[in-house]
């Protein structure tokens, strides 16, 4: 049977074949790792649960540490849990079909699966605990939560920013007793030299080394 191509045209044929699977897999891994990827700043991210930290925070007045735990004492500040949500929904609003995923939680012992929304890469050391005690408020991070409906993120978080932060330390620090407000009160210049002294946060080459936050 004669051939019907040439070997040069089932060449291009096969290549162009392999082409078009290496496409197809470059742009999946594309758009996989864009799902993955952490939320950007200004971006709604969608939850389980309409939260809304503008009517908590905001308007009750909630803590953060009420839901956020382990803020003080752990790298993480928590995710709060459906125990902690009920303390207040088991009779407040407890039959809002809104909130019907936090019953179903209850009912069948699976945490609910809130989206992070502040989420740094895997190969970042980050500690909550060490930079609310060191003086940094919520609000430099995060923003003012107490007036936002939808979480999103108020600043890049990209290493660029903390290094900003990292170099001069005393536009972020403040009181300890004002660490969870979201309008810290301001200080003066000595007070802030006072608290660089006390936090030992004078030493900014320690601060800027990359062993800090990459271990």
């Amino acid at each position: 049977m004669p051939q019907l191509f040439s070997p040069s045209a089932t060449l291009l044929v096969r290549l162009a074949v392999l082409a078009a699977v290496f496409g197809i897999v470059a742009i999946s891994a594309v758009l996989a790792q864009r799902a993955a990827a952490p939320a950007r700043a200004g971006v709604a991210v969608e939850q389980p649960i309409p939260f809304s930290h503008k009517h908590h925070v905001g308007d009750v007045g909630l803590d953060c540490r009420y839901c956020h735990t382990s803020v003080e004492t752990a790298r993480t500040a928590g995710m709060p849990s459906s125990a902690i949500c009920l303390s207040c929904h088991s009779q407040l609003f407890k039959d809002a079909p809104m909130l019907a995923p936090l019953h179903a939680s209850v009912e069948s012992g699976t945490p609910i699966s809130w989206q992070r929304v502040h989420d740094l890469p895997d190969f970042v050391y980050f500690d909550h605990s060490i930079h609310v005690t060191k003086g940094v408020a919520c609000v430099s991070c995060h923003g003012r939560v107490d007036q936002m409906p939808v979480m999103m993120r108020n600043q890049p978080l990209d290493m660029s920013w903390c290094i900003e932060c990292h170099r001069a330390p005393e536009r972020r620090v403040g009181r300890p007793d004002q660490v969870f407000s979201m309008q810290p009160e301001p200080i003066s210049e000595s007070e802030i030299q006072q608290l660089l002294a006390i936090f030992n946060l004078e030493k900014k080459t320690r601060m800027t080394d990359c062993s800090t936050c990459h271990r």
